[in-house]
């Protein structure tokens, strides 16, 4: 026996490769924090509630690693309302998941806005220093049969980054699914704009009258204003109540300052034939012509280059 363990350390002392070579297993790091690949399959999203930013959504979730994986998730921006576990092995985790969830919705574009579902999920025990999750691109997407009523599919995003608890003095390894949708521009148009421009065309068509039919004018533009302050209160009912301007706010401040212009200038025309002074009521009817007919479709051309 000792004659052979002699000889086997003669032979390693040889041959170092043999040594080298033996090595098949490499301890982990215990101070490396373990890494959770996640991969998010979306199945189906319900409707989304625009005044709450709450949605429902239906999605496969993978967690693999080189270690047994803890399945001490939770999702941040809401609820799991039912966890079904497919894939149960110590380093692979798969589940079929139905949430209720919410994202914060941003509506100064509206009614062009744009907007990103998210599946927010970090680790309820485990710091940035023991976990960080990595996002699995093999095993994450948006199933073709995904839709929106209203919106259009834009697209996905995996990100994974770390999340600061300051009253804590803690981090946590965030991962972040986001789905982006977007409302169809075209329809958009139609139901909220089109309506106002036709009856910003008949007001810029009531000056094409003589200056005597002024009092014509005037019913028209007044008229008008009416139209658009109830078709406002109409546009705003379909949002909650927001701290600034939405686009479309903006689209009706531009309408009344054309309407408050019009209307000014057609009272000034009335006082000036009121005066018996023709020739400046003719000269400012001209003058209001040229402004309405070029400078009020520019004025709306300018206001929709501004959304991007």
């Amino acid at each position: 026996m000792k004659w052979s363990s002699l000889a086997l350390l003669m032979l390693l002392w040889a041959h170092p490769g043999l040594a080298a070579a033996s090595k098949v297993v490499v301890a982990e790091d215990p101070d490396k924090p373990q890494e959770v690949r996640v991969g998010v399959y979306v199945l189906s999203m319900g409707k989304l509630d625009v005044t709450t930013g709450s949605f429902t959504i239906d999605f496969y979730m993978s967690l693999k690693s080189d270690r047994p994986v803890p399945e001490t998730f939770q999702f941040l921006n809401g609820r799991a309302a039912d966890v079904d576990k497919i894939t149960d092995e110590p380093n692979e985790k798969f589940y079929r998941i139905l949430a209720n969830l919410s994202s914060p919705i941003n509506f100064r574009r509206f009614p062009f806005d744009a907007q990103e579902l998210q599946v927010i999920m970090e680790d309820t025990k485990r710091v940035a220093g023991a976990l960080v999750y990595v996002p699995d691109p093999a095993e994450t997407g948006l199933d073709a049969s995904v839709v929106f009523p209203g919106w259009l599919m834009t697209g996905w995003n995996a990100t994974a980054a770390k999340h600061r608890y300051p009253a804590y003095k803690e981090d946590y390894s965030q991962y972040v699914f986001s789905v982006g949708i977007e409302r169809v521009r075209m329809n958009s148009f139609i139901k909220t704009f089109l309506p106002v421009l036709f009856l910003m065309l008949i007001t810029v068509s009531s000056f094409i009258l003589n200056p005597d039919q002024i009092v014509v004018r005037l019913a028209t533009i007044s008229s008008s204003l009416v139209a658009s302050a109830m078709f406002h209160i109409s546009i705003a009912g379909q949002i909650p109540p927001v701290s600034y301007l939405t686009f479309a706010d903006k689209f009706m401040v531009v309408t009344y300052f054309v309407l408050l212009v019009s209307f000014t200038l057609n009272i000034s025309i009335f006082v000036l034939q009121g005066k018996k002074r023709e020739g400046h009521a003719h000269r400012l009817d001209r003058w209001s012509k040229k402004l309405m007919y070029y400078g009020v479709p520019l004025l709306y051309c300018a206001l929709f280059l501004t959304v991007r």
